[in-house]
């Protein structure tokens, strides 16, 4: 098969011809028709995370496509299933974190020693073919297409997560620092909810696009966001965690700012000067929180309530594809063809 291969860190992402995969006890092997460009497989590609344990390295979780082949003891897909995948398949189910019994998260794959993650320390999707448990996928709504399907995998599941992990009331603001992967899905996944939104970016090149998806205002940055009025949620998508302390500035009172995303060098900081105890303010941490959240997330894509916005690469050009999410210069979310 077909796959895009990194040599080394740093080296470009070449197709190359690898031997298929075929899927283990609990498996299903997957003919990828989408797959997205997260900018954690670009960071891992450029070895700010660890390098694929795995060669040849193929890394990739945002991957959608039809079930062709089940491996043994698999009954809860069957062939011709339309399936997305997801970061973290499977964990020992034995260490001390496995033994509270949580659902299959971001998180399990962070504590667990022996997570199974795509693409980190088994072949991703950005290849034609991907065995993953089977236990790890979700089934696709009828009629959404692959393409559109993939940056929800990651993007929207992180972006969903992180808005349920606030859990707005019904008078409450939000605002969306950062209007990129996941901030343009949401910006709209809190429209589609009803919550008077605002968009946080210093980018003017945004501010008439950030109203189209969903934002009644726009502001540059914390000190406008106070300005503004101030949130009850600032759901914290962009890569900088020195925007996400500046815009604790716009934090209303019980207000609560969740970090979804992450940013390898810099630090998120609760300042001496800021009063966060007196407002009782809350820092949360969301990343992928369930796959019920991910079901979630893709039934709103297929209603229309929420339209990815995404960039398609043929095979053949994903070095362009990464070049370009590494630069930033995509709308929003580059997604290869296989």
């Amino acid at each position: 098969m077909k796959a895009a291969v990194i040599a080394a860190p740093k080296a470009d992402w070449e197709i190359q011809e690898i031997p298929a995969p075929r899927p283990g006890l609990g498996e299903v092997l997957v003919r990828v028709g989408a797959c997205g460009v997260c900018h954690n497989d670009v960071w891992t590609a450029q070895g700010v995370f660890p390098f694929p344990s795995f060669s040849p390295a193929v890394t990739g979780h945002e991957a959608a496509g039809e079930v062709v082949e089940l491996g043994a003891g698999v009954t809860s897909r069957q062939v011709g299933d339309r399936v997305g995948t997801t970061w973290v398949q499977e964990t020992c189910g034995r260490c001390d974190y496995c033994r509270r019994n949580l659902p299959l998260s971001g998180q399990s794959g962070m504590h667990c020693p022996q997570s199974v993650m795509t693409g980190l320390n088994v072949q991703g999707g950005h290849a034609e073919y991907v065995a993953v448990k089977a236990a790890s996928t979700v089934l696709l709504p009828d009629g959404l297409d692959y393409a559109t399907a993939a940056p929800v995998l990651c993007a929207g599941y992180t972006s969903w997560s992180a808005l349920r992990a606030a859990r707005p009331q019904p008078h409450e603001r939000v605002a969306v620092l950062g209007i990129g992967g996941l901030g343009h899905m949401a910006l709209q996944f809190s429209r589609a909810c009803g919550f008077p939104t605002v968009a946080v970016t210093r980018s003017s090149a945004k501010h008439d696009l950030a109203r189209d998806l969903g934002a009644e205002t726009v502001v540059s940055d914390g000190a406008g966001l106070r300005e503004a009025g101030g949130a009850d949620v600032i759901l914290v998508t962009g890569l900088s965690y020195e925007a996400a302390t500046d815009a604790l500035q716009g934090l209303r009172p019980g207000g609560r700012i969740v970090l979804a995303t992450i940013d390898p060098a810099g630090s998120f900081t609760v300042g001496p000067s800021t009063l966060f105890w007196s407002h009782r303010q809350q820092v949360i941490g969301a990343t992928h929180n369930g796959l019920r959240y991910l079901t979630e997330a893709l039934d709103l894509v297929a209603s229309g309530a929420v339209t990815p916005l995404y960039e398609v690469f043929d095979k053949a050009d994903v070095s362009e594809a990464v070049a370009r999410t590494a630069a930033g210069d995509v709308r929003f979310r580059s997604v290869v063809v296989y």
